[in-house]
């Protein structure tokens, strides 16, 4: 669950299911507690500002989260109730061999009474069933059990929890960071036992060393018993021209030759990924893989020891076939128990059982998709390693506090990062893929060209974070003057172009970085002439793992750029329209389930606050999420592809809606609907660029239904309706079923 290490530093991404940065858990905000001391000077209170930021303007706002009271203080529409149906707790929640196997674990690993601590206790679960457990065995003063939750609005959910299963007076909790716990000041004692899921698909993203570490010196007694018990992380070699993709964006635009250089040589590495691991649905990509090695072990880490911060291994691996290896998948296996006789893995389901857990119990089954966990993809740079059958290649694997690296020696990413410097961009891999797509980069280009040859005057505000239209525009016309407003990659966008603008022969002289949003550019009389060409592809840096209309954005500062923008100016896109398609999604539909009971406790009370779509009761709808929809296990289209909704661009925002009568063309389960906007560059509607699951870079919005309808005839059909709210930029939809007559 959640580490009680949050760093008050964690990025936000306020709609978004992306793995959360290191000590964050798995909720995705920037939060500050302030401890408050009562009049009485006898209490403590504990107050967070949870930082939310509006998908229109980007602008922030805090959010306060009081402890007093245990109501849904905060958790309003656009509270904490908002951001923790974006994380991934109740998938985590849903994933029942999980939730099996800690079971499984802390009955065999306490055996009496004794003080349990349990770290990043989320709902509680462990703690609970870590109490019941004790209950065997009689009352007993010693038997404790301290729960450590950070995070105040879960903590206030699992308060909730636990009345609900009348356990609240059974467990101490403690809305604090496991390091600011105190023992004879918080804790009667040190624990002896201590459980705790902080684990993420990396393994120690979460914090788990310096967690582990702290509470070895300062919580637990000497030679404590641990759940889990050890952690091993595992590695395959595999080639894969789709993985080459999402970061080698070098080598290509050497294949595409269409003028437009955002690499070439010399400044291979200026635009490329952040060298880390990756966590991806590997399952998914399997038909894109070659495997070149069987796996190897890498680390092994014991949490009943003191980790150490840092550790370096030589690996030596026998190439099984020939190839060039692009990337390095990893996963681990879990020992829960002592014994080892509990087990938990996160391998792809091509790997067979190792030895380690052949004999295990609760090992996930091939049918047990899940999204919380993945496995995770480091990239070799360029072009890959080329290797040879039966050929050893030795590498070496190093660990920090919170991440996992190899270095293999054809991996230049150190020296791009000293040799550019601040010139450099990271982008998400998706994003360098999209950006070497051949289809997609000759798209934006027809469609500015021909902008450009239609407006003779050339005055061009780029109102997103797009390099990419940036650069493009200087090359297409030695004419034009263009202002970039990159009011996300600011001066790092601007240090880029100069880096750049040689090999694509244009003259920084013509192009203006503001690295603002609009509203400050028209306040601040920063545009003194009037717009002829306001264009974005859509793209707002910081915001990939959102819903795709949160990039309406682009209609918002397009509106707030209205006074400025000249009576015959050119807007691309000249509109969005929002597309809809019925699915088969049911191993998304089955994480995404109400809770009930979960390993013997009633969950229920949980089942708004963290989002649930499958199973609600009536009246009550829940939230579209952003996911890539082809990563979502078992996928299948029920109907053709409508479009539901327009935006158009050439007037300023405003709130609209739409509905379309969509007839089944499958037979089947349909679970829900998936979303996205395709992106009509001209009014002609001649290019067109779609978000749509085809596109393996870009994530679809998905609102899955409360009950799947089952479609046992091409004669239903079903009703949608969707309505933008411009003041929010979110966007509700609903459906109604039926058969015709």
């Amino acid at each position: 669950m959640k580490s009680s290490l949050a760093g008050l530093g964690a990025a936000i991404y306020s709609s978004s299911l992306v793995r959360p940065p290191p000590f964050h858990g798995r909720v995705s905000a920037r939060f500050v507690a302030v401890r408050e001391m009562s009049t009485s000077c006898t209490s403590f209170s504990t107050r967070v500002f949870q930082l939310r930021r509006d998908p229109l303007t980007g602008d922030s706002e805090w959010i306060v989260v009081e402890e007093g009271g245990e109501g849904e203080g905060g958790e309003g529409k656009h509270g904490a109730k908002c951001l923790l149906a974006t994380t991934s707790y109740l998938d985590m929640l849903n994933d029942s061999c999980r939730n099996r196997a800690f079971r499984a674990a802390i009955e065999k690993t306490i055996k009496g009474p004794c003080h349990v601590l349990d770290i990043g206790a989320g709902t509680g679960l462990l703690s609970m069933l870590a109490a019941r457990t004790m209950e065997k065995f009689g009352e007993s003063s010693v038997a404790t059990v301290s729960a450590c939750e950070s995070y105040l609005p879960m903590g206030k959910l699992m308060r909730r929890v636990l009345r609900g299963n009348k356990m609240e007076k059974k467990i101490k909790v403690f809305h604090k960071r496991s390091d600011e716990l105190v023992v004879g000041v918080d804790l009667e004692s040190r624990a002896a036992v201590l459980v705790s899921e902080i684990l993420d698909s990396e393994l120690l993203g979460e914090g788990l060393i310096p967690t582990l570490q702290h509470a070895h010196d300062m919580l637990l007694i000497k030679n404590p018993q641990t759940v889990p018990y050890r952690a091993t992380t595992y590695g395959q070699l595999v080639e894969s021209p789709y993985l080459q993709k999402l970061q080698d964006l070098f080598h290509g635009e050497a294949n595409l030759s269409d003028g437009v250089h955002l690499t070439c040589p010399g400044l291979e590495g200026i635009m490329d990924i952040k060298k880390q691991q990756y966590a991806m649905h590997c399952d998914a990509m399997f038909n894109d893989l070659r495997l070149l090695s069987e796996p190897f072990k890498v680390f092994e880490f014991d949490f009943w020891k003191r980790p150490e911060s840092h550790g370096e291994i030589k690996i030596s691996v026998k190439a099984s076939s020939e190839g060039n290896a692009n990337a390095v998948i990893s996963w681990w296996v879990v020992q829960l128990d002592y014994e080892g006789s509990v087990v938990y893995t996160t391998a792809p389901r091509w790997i067979t059982r190792t030895d380690d857990i052949k004999e295990a119990t609760c090992v996930p089954d091939a049918k047990d998709w899940c999204d919380h966990w993945k496995q995770c993809v480091w990239f070799i740079p360029g072009p890959g390693l080329p290797v040879s059958k039966d050929e050893n290649v030795v590498f070496n694997a190093t660990h920090d506090e919170t991440k996992i690296s190899y270095h293999l020696k054809c991996d230049n990413s150190l020296i791009y990062s000293n040799t550019y410097g601040d010139c450099r961009l990271e982008l998400s891999p998706e994003r360098i893929a999209l950006y070497g797509d051949r289809d997609w980069r000759s798209g934006l280009m027809t469609a500015m060209r021909n902008i450009l040859h239609a407006q003779s005057s050339q005055f061009c505000v780029v109102a997103d974070d797009s390099v990419f239209l940036t650069i493009l525009t200087a090359c297409l016309s030695k004419n034009a003057t263009i202002v970039s407003s990159f009011p996300g990659l600011q001066e790092k966008g601007e240090k880029y172009l100069q880096a750049v603008a040689n090999a694509n022969g244009f003259s920084m002289d013509r192009i203006k970085v503001m690295g603002m949003r609009s509203p400050n550019l028209a306040k601040n009389n920063l545009i003194q002439r009037k717009v002829d060409l306001l264009v974005g592809e859509p793209f707002y840096y910081g915001t990939e793992g959102a819903l795709p209309w949160q990039n309406l954005r682009f209609w918002k500062e397009r509106t707030l750029l209205d006074s400025v923008l000249s009576k015959d100016v050119i807007v691309m896109p000249f509109k969005g329209v929002l597309k809809v398609c019925a699915m088969s999604l049911p191993d998304l539909w089955r994480s995404r389930c109400c809770l009930e009971n979960v390993e013997g406790f009633d969950h229920s009370v949980v089942n708004e606050t963290l989002g649930a779509c499958g199973n609600l009761p009536p009246m009550i709808e829940g939230p579209c999420l952003p996911y890539y929809v082809w990563q979502c296990g078992e996928v299948q289209e029920l109907s053709g592809v409508l479009p539901l909704m327009e935006f158009d661009f050439t007037n300023p925002i405003h709130s609209c809606s739409g509905k379309t009568k969509m007839q089944f063309s499958k037979l089947g389960l349909c679970h829900g609907f998936v979303l996205w906007i395709d992106w009509v560059m001209d009014e002609k509607g001649s290019i067109v660029m779609s978000t749509g699951p085809a596109s393996r870079y870009q994530k679809q919005g998905v609102k899955l239904l409360s009950q799947p309808f089952n479609v046992n005839t091409t004669d239903c059909f079903v009703e949608i309706e969707a309505s933008f709210d411009h003041s929010s930029g979110e966007i509700t939809v609903s459906s109604f079923f039926s058969s015709l007559q």
